[in-house]
């Protein structure tokens, strides 16, 4: 099940800069109709106004705040096409002195942030025929790494949410697509301390379009991320993607 953007109205959550601005510009190069650039504060989006043109409409979204995501909803209302860019990471190791809140603050905005939107955004996805909805994970939500356990964990239990969407959703036709890049020249990386030999955030924007119009649930879109989910394939072909004929207890 494919699924082509074009004239189509997409909502980016983080989308005024790094993965979220090459996604928005990705979706007008393919020919998408109206793209909402969801961000904290609406003033960060309009330089993307000024840059990229009136097809790009600033919204409030923040992650933590369950109303504004709702309130996103009701306006763009007639989206066909969500993609949750927007996370955090914290540098905690599992034993630091501040992993409990840094993991309650990655699980606030990965997790639960996550099952916010597709609880406000998936009834408007069915009203508009279903569309699609795409969720920005991570290698880490595969491999964990101890210098950013807590961002691993709440990555790792984002992807689990995201395979449940993946089979919750079908019903109403709406394609789920999970994005695991690893490392990728963006402020939130550099600022991590891992800026050296990420690459560009283009190539994450190009796999997801490219994901979506050949129907794909995972997408690994750099060579980190390549070497990662070829080792993965197997199994994510088998049993993520695979039809369990038993119910697991």
């Amino acid at each position: 099940m494919g699924y082509e953007i074009t004239n189509k109205n997409i909502l980016v959550t983080g989308a005024n800069r790094g993965i979220g601005k090459q996604i928005v510009m990705e979706a007008l190069a393919r020919n998408a109709g109206k793209v909402y650039a969801a961000v904290r504060k609406v003033e960060s989006a309009h330089a993307l106004v000024q840059e990229l043109g009136d097809r790009v409409v600033p919204i409030c979204v923040d992650l933590e705040n369950p109303q504004s995501i709702v309130d996103a909803a009701n306006i763009a209302n007639d989206v066909d096409l969500v993609i949750n860019n927007a996370g955090v990471l914290r540098t905690e190791g599992p034993l630091s002195d501040d992993a409990i809140e840094a993991l309650q603050y990655e699980l606030n905005v990965n997790l639960f942030g996550l099952v916010r939107m597709a609880k406000a955004f998936a009834p408007v996805l069915k009203a508009n025929g279903g569309g699609a909805f795409v969720q920005l994970n991570s290698v880490v939500s595969l491999k964990a790494f101890a210098n950013i356990a807590t961002y691993s964990a709440s990555k790792a239990a984002s992807y689990s949410m995201t395979q449940s969407l993946r089979q919750e959703l079908l019903e109403q036709k709406t394609l789920v697509v999970s994005v695991h890049p690893g490392p990728i020249s963006t402020d939130m990386a550099n600022d991590a301390g891992f800026g050296e030999g990420a690459e560009s955030p283009s190539l994450v924007a190009v796999a997801i379009f490219d994901a979506l119009k050949n129907g794909q649930f995972h997408v690994f879109p750099d060579s980190v991320a390549k070497q990662i989910g070829a080792a993965y394939q197997s199994f994510a072909t088998s049993i993520i993607e695979g039809a369990l004929t038993e119910a697991v207890h």
